[in-house]
Order: structure tokens, then C-alpha cells, then sequence
């Protein structure tokens, strides 16, 4: 029983894909001055007056009056000013302001002139990768366009006009469109426009009529605008039978399928089947049936399918074992009506027994006219593919194993029958046609019977058969083993076949394993560029959002990982990954936005919750990568955004779960409070009372080691204090770090020099040479490395040693401060950095509220950085090293 029809998830999911994004509706003419943004603006207007929020983005009147007063009530977006540094030198010049369209974000923006080029300098080379971007962001555009401005017509426009436009538009624009509306009329009246001056000023329209605006262009050119209107009719009744799964074909018009096979006049079948289409004026379809126990093609199918989307054909590949059967199915589903096939070089066997694909198209595709493209049309064969051993290889091999098969027959003479000595030599045909083809094992096969036949069938040493039985023998080997030799070579083919794409997802399902597996993000990221690197065979790195400073809107990039090493954007790339991490898209070489001036490429990698990264790629020279990596590529992007998603929801819980103690750190800081403040206060209470005491009875070095005992207790409570007030103001976001460039070298001098005067000991310093300058805020670094420092000076006792180094590890900076200190106890590593941990309780500890720590960990997460604990790390067990790492 046949299946009932179901309508097409593709045209399905188109529809749904249409409901996320702005409609656009084109106005379509043959030339200009045929009324296509006068009738827009009709429209708009009508529209305005019944209360739709219509908005003007940019018209062209070209001083016409009649379209200048169309414009009446409707708002108009003020133009934005781009300096441009031409020829005649720097000027101003007004341009689409594509921003204030986005903030203002109408019901309907009209856009004149789809085909327009921006001023160098604006977001997108071309307007109509404005209306992109805007219909992303759900506007509905409205725009005009001219016939011979669609990229597929330039060379047939240059051959009968006699004039190559210049800007173009890629055809999937205008098949995109939701609506498209011709505005036509005759060639007559249009000159006598033009005569009248309604489209041009009097001079140029004089030039014009002497040279574009002729009769037969004009109406060559209404011809190819009346064609294309007529496709996208087409194309819209083919998309509602598939979104309500009608079979087809459907007489209602032309439409033509060209079968793209993996032999190379692949791209000599798409070139004929749209001169087919030209002929008929009917849309062209480009499909490509992958079988799975094909061999590989070389690319020939990718390069025809290349070659089909430039000629303007919608290109489909689908992967089925039946062959005929998946190219009838896709041509009614598309409601195609012609089938256009290359001849091919099928082998005489299946020419004879009709196994040919254009025999099966005949006898199965009754609905459908077939075409077969003529074999001088093609190219000569290729030669043959270079295998891994020399071609006189294989044929050596045939009498090899027609001799060892001959070898155990004689070992086994007198043990298996005459009759069944037949079945030794099948062995060596299957292993001729596995390992070498289809050729060698039928060489093999007519060698064994020979052999066989001479030598153990009676009479022996003669080709003579005598018996009957033996004459049945002999014809069911020869059947067995042609037919061994013939379908075992396409086993082979299928086994090696499906051996590559068991290791192809193989490596997916390790990459799956490695991303699911715990681990840091440092990890995760390193893991994720290196798979990109072997997958687009180019350099590659992995860039993080840093939250925005004070006064940007949008997060910073930063990079976290890069395979190679020295893989690391330049400034005009990172401008381009900046506007990539703003709007999550594609952006850089080989895209729509900022192709030029960087040979890096970066993607986003986005989950449900929004963009988690990008991973960039130095494409070099190369525009774009094949299909099949940019897939591949594609599924490396999904994977990973869901494990950087997975490890960042973790440490999000792990920060829900540190709130949760609030509560106690903040009972700890009541406690704290009632030690930590009253001893100093006690002490100033008792050293002011004793300098009460009248006249002499102090003496002077007394009353100078009271005032000495305040002032000192004075500035731990001003410390502790202070320290209390910076807790707060972290746990509560309220510390804004205001980056720029940092001099490492200069930071660590200045608060190292600052505390060496304060205490009179030596801090040693070590700086690696060209060391880079991190985005920080100089006053909180200043204080991270305060604090650290002095922590380091008061437990690493009076004699103690100190010492600070600065390096390069990989993508960050590294600032390792260490002490010869007691250290810190293994079970208290964990805890150093939390507020009011304390690592000893003795009566010896230094003085102190525990929050020193905390702080340097809050300003440091706060800078984009991370900070860590190690002890010991000298001999005997002792000594501490605090590392503050930053990106470079």
C-alpha cells in the first residue's frame, strides 16, 4: 500500500521561517522611469492613511516632480552623514542611516533603489544587505528594483543593451521577497516619458535615447521582467503544493530540472538545461542524488551545484539508494516538467539490458519530458583516480591468484571432488574484485575456469568437458563467478565507503564525548579551536564576551583560545568580531558584512539563551569554504555554544549556592566587627586617657609611644574599615572597572616601591621582555596588587622573602606574587579568597579582618581576570605564590 501524502517539511519550515522575519515586498520594473517608486509610494500612503506606522527610510526623486509630491505626509528618516575621502578630497556624504531605522523600527520602512552601493565606510557594502539586517530584526521593507540589476541577467543585459551594470543583486534576494510587484509599461509610452522630461533632466534624457532607453532594449528588458515576475508566480504555487503535499506535475507552467551527477560534465548539463529553461522562459532546479555506496566524486557534484546557484537555478541535494526513483519523487514534489541528464558513458552491459538512467526515467517519468544532453557537449573523461598502488599492480595479482587457488586445488586433488574443486578458485575472484575491481575479478573468473577445466575436470589437460553433470558444474561456476565479480567490486566500494563515514562519526562522537566530559572552559575552549582548525584545515580561535565597560553598549571580545599559538586577530579583525559578538552573525572575509580589509572570518556560537561566543577562522585568500566543512563546521559551532551554555549554568549554580551564605558571611562580618574594631578602639580609648594625665607626670618617651600606639590603631581601623566598605561594594556590583592599556612593568614598580618605603624590606622583581599591555583599570590593579603584597610582607614574617613575576602564558598575562611564609594548609586552598577566612587561629596570627584576599578575588573577576592560590612552593613545606592571570 502506498504511503498517504504528507506535506513537505521543507515548505514547512520555510513558512515558519518567514513568520520570525520582516516581510519584504519588491517593486519590480523593466527600466527606470516606469513608475516603480511612485506607485510605492502611492501605496505607502494609502497605507498611512489607514493608520499603518509607515516610515520613508531613503527616496530617490531624481527631481521629478510628480514623485516628490507622492511623498506628502509621510515621515521621513533623516539621513545619516559619512565623511568619504575621495578624488576630489574629504567631503561628507548622506547615506541610509541604518541604526536610527533600528531604534525607530516601523511597521513598514520604505527603501528606494535595492541595488544601490553604500558609501565606503557604512556597516554593509550594499543596500540590500541593509534590508537583510533589517528584516532580521522584523521590519517589513518595501523597495524598487530594475530587472537587469539581478546578478543572474548582467551578461545578458551587457549583450543587448550593450551597457554591463554594475551593481548587482544575488537572485535568493528577490526569491526571498514575500511579495513582488511588477510595474510595467509599454516601451512607447516610457519613451515618450522620457521625451516629455518626466524621468530625466532634457540633456540627459537626449543621451539616454541615444543609447540605453532604445526600443529593442526596452523591450528585451520588459521580456526578462515579465519572466521573472512569471517565475515567482511559479515558485509560489510550487511551494503551496508542497506545504499541502498536492503531487504533481502541474500544468501550470514550465519548470526544468537538471540532474547534477558526480561525473565531471556535471556543469555541461547545468550550462544546457538553462539554455532549456531560457528557451521555454520557465525556472531551472539543479538536484543531486548522493548514494551512499558511490565513490567519491572529486567535487564534481559540488563545483555543478556551484555552477547552477550562479546561473540562477535553486540547487538540492538528497541521498537515496534508488536512484530514479528519488529523481521522480523530488521532480513532482518541485513540479517539474522537464528532466535534463547527461548521456553519461554507462558500460555496455547496461546499455544492453536497459539499466541505464535515462531507459529508467523513460519507462518510469511518463508525466515528464526528458532531455539528454548531446555526448560532443561533455568533456572527455578524466583519467583515471591514482591509487595508493601502481595500476600494473592489480594485473599482476590476477595470474598470482589464479596460481595460489590452482596451488591448494593440487594440495586437496583426491580429497575434494572434480566437481567441487570449482569452488577453491571463487576465493581469489572475490579477493581480485574486493581489493582491485570489478575488471580484475572478472579476469580472474574466466582465468579459474580455464584452469579448472583443464586441469581437474575429465578429461584432464584437455578444454574438453565430458560428462554431464560436469557440463552443470561448469555453467553454474561461471554464472557464480561473474556474478561474484560484478557485485563484489561495489561491495568493496560500499565497505570503504561506510568505513569513511564510520570514522568521520567516529571523530564527531569523541569531539561529543570530549565536550560532555568535566572540565574547565579554559579546556573546553582549546578543545573547540582545535576541532575547528582540523575541520576547515585554517588557523582558528575561540573569543569570549567581556562584560561592557562603563559607557559601551555592547560586550568586548576577547580571546581565550587559538590553534596555532600565534593565531590572533589584528585590529581590523577584531572590529569585525566586535560588530559579529553585537548582532550574532556571520561577519568578515567571505561574508556580507565587513568582507573587506581582514582575511579572518567569525561565526557565533548561539543557544536558546542568546550568543555564548565566536569562533574565528583565517580564511587567507580563500572567500569561502567547501559545503561540506562549512556543515561540518556548523555542527562544531551548535555542539560547542552547548557546552560553553553547560559549564556557564554550572558555575551559575555554584554562585547561587555562594548567596545562599550570605546570611552567614554576614553574621561572620558582625563577628569580625566585634574583635576586629573594638581592639583598636580599646586601644585608642586607653592611650588618649593616659595622655590626660596633667602635668609631668608622663614622661616624654611615654607620652610619644601613646600618641605612636593611636596613630597606629587609627590606621588598622581606617584599613579595616575601608576594607568592610569595598566587600560591600563588590558582593552589591557596584565596582564599573574603566579599562585602557596597563604598563605591567610600571604597575608592579609603583605599588611594590610604595610598600618597600612603608616597611623597608625588598620585594624582588622579575618581568619577561615585550610583555603586552591588558585592558585594565589602573586604580583597581593598583589595589589588587596592594593588597597581595602586604599580605605577602606580614605573613612571610620579618625576615621573610617577597618577590613578584610578571610573564606571557599563551593568550593571558600572568603576575605570581610569592612568599616564603608558613603557607597555607591543603584543606584551607579552597577557602583563602572568601570573605573573613582566616587559615590559623593561633595566638600568632597577624592582625587583620581576613578580607584582603576576597577583595584582590572581586577587583580581579571584576577586570576580566582570575586569581589563584598555591602552597607551599619551597622546600620544607612552606610558602605561598597568589597568581593573578589577565587576557593579553
Amino acid at each position: 500500500m502506498e504511503e498517504p501524502a504528507r506535506p513537505d517539511p521543507d515548505a514547512l519550515l520555510a513558512l515558519a521561517q518567514r513568520e520570525g522575519r520582516g516581510r519584504l515586498k519588491v517593486f519590480l520594473g523593466a527600466a527606470p522611469g516606469v513608475g516603480k517608486t511612485f506607485e510605492m509610494l502611492a501605496e505607502a500612503r494609502r497605507r498611512h492613511a489607514g493608520g499603518a506606522d509607515v516610515l520613508v527610510g531613503i527616496v530617490e526623486t531624481h527631481g521629478r516632480a510628480e514623485t516628490a509630491a507622492q511623498l506628502g505626509p509621510l515621515p521621513v528618516l533623516p539621513r545619516a552623514a559619512i565623511p568619504y575621502a575621495g578624488p576630489g578630497g574629504s567631503r561628507s556624504l548622506e547615506e541610509f542611516d541604518l541604526d536610527a531605522a533600528l531604534a525607530r523600527r516601523p511597521g513598514i520602512l520604505l527603501l528606494d533603489e535595492l541595488a544601490h552601493s553604500n558609501v565606503p565606510g557604512s556597516r554593509h557594502p550594499k543596500r540590500w544587505q541593509d534590508v537583510e539586517e533589517l528584516r532580521e530584526a522584523g521590519i517589513e521593507v518595501w523597495t524598487t528594483m530594475n530587472v537587469q540589476h539581478l546578478e543572474s541577467l548582467a551578461d545578458p543585459v551587457a549583450r543587448v543593451t550593450g551597457i554591463r551594470v554594475a551593481e548587482t543583486v544575488p537572485d535568493r534576494v528577490l526569491a526571498e521577497a514575500d511579495a513582488v510587484e511588477l510595474i510595467d509599461i509599454p516601451p512607447a509610452e516610457l519613451l515618450e516619458r522620457m521625451r516629455a522630461g518626466k524621468v530625466y533632466r532634457p540633456d540627459q534624457a537626449e543621451r539616454a535615447l541615444r543609447g540605453f532607453f532604445r526600443e529593442g532594449n526596452l523591450a528585451a528588458l520588459r521580456e526578462m521582467a515579465l519572466r521573472r515576475t512569471a517565475e515567482r508566480v511559479d515558485a509560489d504555487v510550487t511551494g503551496y503544493m508542497r506545504a499541502h503535499a498536492i503531487a504533481g506535475p502541474w500544468p501550470s507552467g514550465e519548470r526544468v530540472l537538471a540532474l547534477v551527477g558526480s561525473e565531471p560534465g556535471a556543469e555541461a548539463v547545468v550550462r544546457h538545461a538553462r539554455r532549456i529553461a531560457d528557451a521555454l522562459r520557465a525556472p531551472l532546479l539543479a538536484l543531486h542524488v548522493e548514494r551512499p555506496a558511490a565513490p567519491g566524486d572529486g567535487g564534481a557534484a559540488a563545483a555543478a551545484l556551484r555552477e547552477a546557484e550562479a546561473l540562477g537555478a535553486q540547487a538540492e541535494t538528497v541521498v537515496a539508494t534508488d536512484l530514479p526513483r528519488a529523481i521522480l519523487a523530488e521532480a513532482r514534489a518541485r513540479n517539474a516538467t522537464h528532466l535534463v541528464l547527461g548521456r553519461g558513458r554507462p558500460s555496455a552491459w547496461r546499455r544492453l539490458t536497459g539499466r541505464t538512467l535515462s531507459a529508467a526515467l523513460l519507462r518510469q517519468g511518463v508525466d515528464f519530458a526528458l532531455h539528454l544532453v548531446p555526448e560532443s557537449a561533455l568533456p572527455p573523461p578524466p583519467p583515471r583516480e591514482a591509487r595508493a598502488w601502481p595500476a600494473w599492480l592489480g594485473w599482476a595479482a590476477v595470474p598470482g591468484l589464479v596460481g595460489a587457488a590452482t596451488l591448494a586445488a593440487f594440495v586437496l586433488d583426491g580429497i575434494v571432488p572434480e566437481g567441487a574443486m570449482g569452488m577453491i578458485y571463487l576465493a581469489g575472484i572475490v579477493a581480485a574484485a574486493v581489493g582491485f575491481g570489478a575488471p580484475h575479478g572478472l579476469a580472474v573468473a574466466a582465468l579459474s575456469f580455464l584452469a579448472w577445466n583443464y586441469l581437474f575436470l575429465p578429461p584432464r589437460y584437455s578444454l574438453t568437458i565430458a560428462a554431464a553433470q560436469d557440463i552443470v558444474g561448469a555453467a553454474v561456476f561461471s554464472l557464480v563467478a561473474l556474478l561474484l565479480a560484478g557485485t563484489t567490486g561495489g561491495l568493496g566500494r560500499s565497505v570503504r565507503a561506510a568505513r569513511a563515514r564510520l570514522l568521520g562519526l567516529r571523530r564527531l562522537v569523541e569531539f561529543s564525548r570530549r565536550l560532555g566530559a568535566p572540565g574547565t572552559l579554559g579546556d573546553l575552549l582549546e578543545a573547540v579551536a582545535r576541532e575547528a582548525e582540523r575541520i576547515a584545515g585554517r588557523p582558528a580561535c575561540v573569543l569570549m564576551p567581556l562584560p561592557p565597560a562603563p559607557g559601551q553598549a555592547e560586550p568586548e571580545p576577547v580571546l581565550r583560545a587559538a590553534i596555532p599559538i600565534d593565531a590572533e586577530p589584528d585590529d581590523a579583525a577584531m572590529a569585525a568580531a566586535r560588530w559579529a559578538m553585537a548582532h550574532g552573525r556571520p561577519t568578515g572575509r567571505g561574508t556580507d558584512t565587513l568582507p573587506a580589509g581582514t582575511a579572518w572570518q567569525f561565526r557565533p556560537m548561539r543557544t536558546a539563551r542568546g550568543l555564548v561566543g565566536l569562533v574565528g577562522l583565517r580564511l587567507g585568500e580563500a572567500a569561502r569554504l567547501e559545503p561540506e566543512t562549512d556543515r561540518s563546521l556548523a555542527a562544531l559551532l551548535d555542539q560547542a555554544a552547548v557546552a560553553i551554555e553547560r559549564i556557564e549554568l554550572v558555575e551559575a549554580a555554584a554562585r547561587d549556592a555562594a548567596r545562599a551564605e550570605t546570611e552567614q558571611l554576614r553574621l561572620a562580618l558582625l563577628t569580625s566587627l566585634g574583635h576586629d574594631l573594638r581592639t583598636p578602639l580599646t586601644s585608642i580609648r586607653g592611650a588618649l586617657g593616659a595622655l590626660r594625665l596633667p602635668g609631668e607626670a608622663l614622661a616624654p618617651a611615654v607620652r610619644d609611644d601613646l600618641l605612636a600606639t593611636a596613630e597606629e590603631e587609627t590606621v588598622r581601623l581606617t584599613r579595616t574599615l575601608a576594607n568592610i566598605l569595598d566587600i560591600v561594594r563588590l558582593e552589591n556590583g557596584q565596582v564599573e572597572p574603566r579599562r585602557e592599556p596597563v604598563d605591567l612593568v610600571e604597575a608592579v614598580e609603583a605599588a611594590a616601591g610604595r610598600l618597600e618605603r612603608a616597611t623597608g624590606r625588598r620585594i624582588a622583581r622579575r618581568f619577561d621582555p615585550r610583555l603586552p599591555a591588558p585592558r585594565l583599570d589602573p586604580a583597581l590593579l593598583d589595589q589588587v596588587l596592594g593588597n597581595l603584597l602586604d599580605n605577602a610582607l606580614k605573613f612571610s614574617g620579618a625576615a621573610g622573602e617577597v618577590s613578584v613575576t610578571v610573564r606571557r602564558e599563551g593568550h593571558e598575562v600572568a603576575v605570581a606574587i610569592e612568599d616564603s611564609g608558613p603557607g597555607i594548609p591543603a584543606e584551607a586552598l579552597g577557602r583563602v579568597f572568601d570573605p573573613f577566612f582566616r587559615a590559623s587561629r593561633t595566638d600568632r596570627i597577624v592582625a587583620g579582618t581576613g578580607l584582603g584576599l576576597a577583595i584582590a578575588r572581586g577587583l580581579t573577576v571584576a577586570m576580566g581576570g582570575r586569581i589563584g592560590a598555591e602552597s607551599p612552593v619551597v622546600a620544607g613545606g612552606q610558602g605561598t605564590r597568589v597568581t593573578l592571570r589577565f587576557p593579553a
